[in-house]
Order: C-alpha cells, then structure tokens, then sequence
C-alpha cells in the first residue's frame, strides 16, 4: 500500500500518475463517497458512489480502511478490494492526507510505505497553484493555509521528497516502491524459492 500526501500543488496527483502510467503492478484505491456523482465521473471507476445509509453500515461492520467526512459528505476506503489486489501481488496507491493515513496506520501499518512531498518554497507552492487556473484567488489562499496543518505532519510519513523537479521526485518515488517491494516479508515465494536453492545443494 503506497501512499502518496503532499500540501495542494507540490505534486502528488502528477507523480501518482507519472507511477500508475508506468507501472502494469499498481492499482490505484478508489474511495466510496456519499456525494453526488459529477457529470464526467463513473462509477466504480473515479469513485463508489452510495448513499449515507449504506456508507454508515460499512463504516459499522468494519468493511473501510479509513473514513472521513469533509464538507458534508463522507469519504472511505473499501477494503476487500485492497485486500483482494493486494493478494493477487499488485500493489495500491494511495491519494489521502494525513487524516486517512493515520488511519491507514491503525489498520495496515505492516502492508503501507508512506510518502509526503513536500513544495521546494511556498512562493513556487503559489506559483503551481495559479498556473493550474482551476482555482479562485480565495482558494488558493485557504490551499496555502491548510498547507501549514498539511506540512505540521510530514514526521509521521516514511519518507519526505523536497519536489524541485518532477521528473527527479517520480524517480526517487519509484526507487522507494522498488526498495519495499524487495523488502523479505514482502517476497512472499522466498521460502519456497530459498528452499529450492537448498535442494539444488544436495542434488550436486
């Protein structure tokens, strides 16, 4: 489980699919939500969209990795699908912040490699924000100052990216996936692999 949290434009949504367009092993984690589905959105695809009831009753019987209500509408993480790719050997990438990885934490701290990125100045942290043209004025300013409670956790993450240059940051990104993938409890056919090499021995 990979999880990648940045500040609102240091560059997590490019390099998560800079990761995902390269890379046939990861899955990207999608949310259930209680808010209205957009006209351009489908479902299953960009989120599970279901009433408050049945997100109550999931949030109840365990089936969320993580949950948060923001601005009136709830969010989540199903779990059986990120067990189930997670059991066929691919791995999820994750796009929470700091709320839903600490829940993360709680639930599945063994499975999860963290990573915030952070913004090389809050001046160039503005600059990318109004070259997106997706936001008024006002909304970069409330984007620049939920950065501050944003940044206020970067300890809580494995690993923290300074991103100057995008392509640089993907690299280091994808060298930090390559390094937990290689990490012994995650090879799960090492045993077997190990005990082969053994039976080789005696064979000689």
């Amino acid at each position: 489980m990979l999880v990648i949290a940045s500040p609102s434009g240091a560059g997590k949504s490019s390099i998560s699919r800079a990761l995902f367009g390269a890379d046939p092993n990861i899955r990207l984690s999608v949310s259930a939500t209680t808010r209205a589905r957009r006209t351009d959105e489908v479902d299953g695809k960009h989120y599970h969209f279901m009433d408050v009831d049945k997100f109550k009753r999931m949030q109840a019987d365990g089936e969320l990795l993580e949950s948060a209500e923001v601005h009136g509408n709830f969010y989540g993480t199903p779990r059986a699908h990120v067990e189930e790719q997670l059991a066929a050997g691919n791995d999820i990438l994750f796009d929470v912040d700091y709320q839903g990885t600490l829940q993360l934490y709680r639930s599945a701290r063994k499975d999860m490699v963290t990573v915030f990125i952070l913004p090389p100045s809050i001046k160039e942290l503005r600059a990318r924000l109004e070259r997106r043209a997706q936001d008024s004025v006002g909304t970069i300013e409330t984007r620049l100052r939920n950065a501050r409670v944003e940044m206020d956790h970067f300890e809580e993450y494995d690993y923290v990216i300074v991103n100057q240059d995008l392509e640089n940051s993907t690299q280091q990104v994808r060298t930090i996936l390559a390094s937990a993938r290689l990490q012994r409890q995650r090879q799960l056919n090492l045993p077997s692999f190990v005990r082969d090499l053994q039976s080789q021995i005696d064979s000689i």
